[in-house]
């Protein structure tokens, strides 16, 4: 009981400690973070601009992937979800694990369209979703762009 209760005072101590900037140098090596792993950067004139994932602990990120190329909403859909599956894949994990999806189209009126290319993409237990029309279309000219959250 004795040693639980200095076990949480301790913890409590660093928190406060962190917050106000006093803490230490071990405690510091002890509750540091685990180094972000990121896959298939791509660049622009040779600086890194953005990952096409970031794993962190046992979370995968993945960057919004579009479509650009001449095709409808069904093309484009079935596209972007093939290369989020790549992306996830390549991290270490798979479409059912998914958590959460953000869409983001270029025209709202293509909603229903996207839905039935989307449909059954995720297993019978599919991740919550958001779905926004962007202002000004999605860029590179894809009809959608859709990014995701997943677990390893």
């Amino acid at each position: 009981m004795k040693t639980e209760r200095r076990s949480i005072l301790k913890k409590l101590f660093t928190s406060i400690a962190g917050v106000a900037g006093l803490g230490t140098v071990a405690s510091a090596k002890e509750d540091s973070a685990p180094e972000k792993e990121v896959g298939n950067i791509t660049t622009l004139q040779d600086v890194p601009l953005f990952s096409g994932h970031t794993k962190f602990n046992n979370m995968v990120f993945v960057a919004g992937k579009g479509a650009h190329f001449e095709g409808d909403i069904t093309a484009h859909t079935k596209h972007v979800l093939d290369e989020l599956e790549k992306e996830l894949i390549a991290a270490g994990s798979s479409m059912s694990k998914v958590l959460k999806c953000s869409v983001f189209l270029h025209d709202l009126n293509d909603y229903k369209a996207m839905n039935e290319a989307y449909k059954g993409r995720f297993g019978d237990k599919p991740p919550v979703r958001t779905t926004v029309a962007v202002y000004g279309g999605v860029p590179g000219n894809s009809l959608v762009e859709i990014d995701c959250i997943a677990y390893i």
